[in-house]
C-alpha cells in the first residue's frame, strides 16, 4: 500500500496484535537526520499504531559497520521513545542461520543478531534512498543488523564482492521480516558517500510485505533492483 506521508497514520496488521515482542529496524547508521537516516517521526507514529492494538515489547535495534556505539547516533538522531528499548546489535548474541535456499545465491548462512529470533514481528522502516542505479530500500535494510567481524577481514566489502544483489536475496530468505516501511516523503539520490546526496519530493509512505514495497519502490525509482528478480527466483525453489 502506498499512503499519502502527510496523514499516514499505522494500522498494524491483525497478527501483530499477537505478538509479545516487536522488533522495529531503522536505518540509523550514521549520525545524520531524515532522509539519510529513519526520522523520529515515522518511528513515533508506529510505536503509537502498535500501542493501539498490543501491549507488546518494543525493541528497536540497529548497528554500525564499524563495530562502534551506535547510542551516540541515537542521540543525535533524537530516538527517544517512551517504553521503548534501544538496542545495539552489537550487544546480541550472534548466532549462524541457515539459509533455506537449497541453492542458495550467495551464502549459506548469515551471522545474525538472536534478537531476530526471540522476535515475534519484524519491521524494516527505512528512507527512500537511491544509489546509482540500485535502490537501498527495506531488504537492503538489514544488511546493518550483520556483525562484520564473522565475516573476510572482519570487513562489509566481503559481502559486496560475493554480490550485494545476491547476498540481498539470500538475506531475505534468511531473515524474514513481516513488514517493510519505505518512508518516502523525500526521495535521496547519492552515488559514493550514503550521507551527501540529492534530494525530491515525494510526499508518500510504502507498507507491505518487504519484497513487494520494494518493487513499488524501484518502479517509482525507475531503477531495476536484481534482488528483487532473484527473490522472485528463491520463492519458486522454495515452492518446489
Amino acid at each position: 500500500m502506498i499512503y499519502e506521508a502527510s496523514d499516514f497514520v499505522f494500522t498494524p496488521p491483525a497478527r501483530l496484535s499477537w505478538a509479545r515482542r516487536v522488533l522495529i529496524k531503522p536505518c540509523a547508521h550514521f549520525p545524520m537526520p531524515y532522509p539519510v537516516t529513519t526520522s523520529p517521526e515515522i518511528l513515533n507514529t508506529i510505536i503509537e499504531g502498535i500501542r493501539k492494538v498490543s501491549d507488546a515489547d518494543i525493541l528497536i535495534a540497529d548497528g554500525m559497520p564499524g563495530g562502534e556505539s551506535i547510542y551516540p547516533v541515537y542521540q543525535a538522531l533524537r530516538y527517544s521513545f517512551h517504553n521503548v528499548l534501544m538496542l545495539d546489535v552489537r550487544d546480541s548474541i550472534f548466532l549462524e542461520m541457515e539459509n533455506p535456499l537449497r541453492q542458495y545465491f550467495a551464502t549459506p548462512t548469515f551471522w545474525a543478531p538472536n534478537l531476530v529470533l526471540r522476535s515475534d514481528f519484524l519491521i524494516s522502516v527505512t528512507p527512500f534512498k537511491v544509489c546509482g542505479n540500485s535502490g537501498c530500500f527495506s531488504v537492503a535494510n538489514l544488511l546493518s543488523l550483520l556483525v562484520a567481524n564473522k565475516y573476510q577481514r572482519g570487513e562489509w566489502d566481503a559481502l559486496y564482492e560475493l554480490g550485494i544483489e545476491k547476498v540481498l536475496a539470500d538475506l531475505y530468505f534468511t531473515l524474514p521480516f513481516d513488514l517493510g516501511i519505505i518512508e518516502a516523503q523525500q526521495k535521496f539520490f547519492y552515488t559514493d558517500d550514503p550521507t551527501k546526496g540529492r534530494q525530491e519530493e515525494c510526499g508518500k509512505i510504502f507498507v507491505g510485505e518487504p519484497c513487494e514495497v520494494d518493487r513499488e519502490a524501484s518502479q517509482l525509482a525507475g531503477v531495476e533492483c536484481e534482488y528483487l528478480n532473484l527473490i522472485d527466483a528463491g520463492r519458486s525453489q522454495l515452492e518446489d
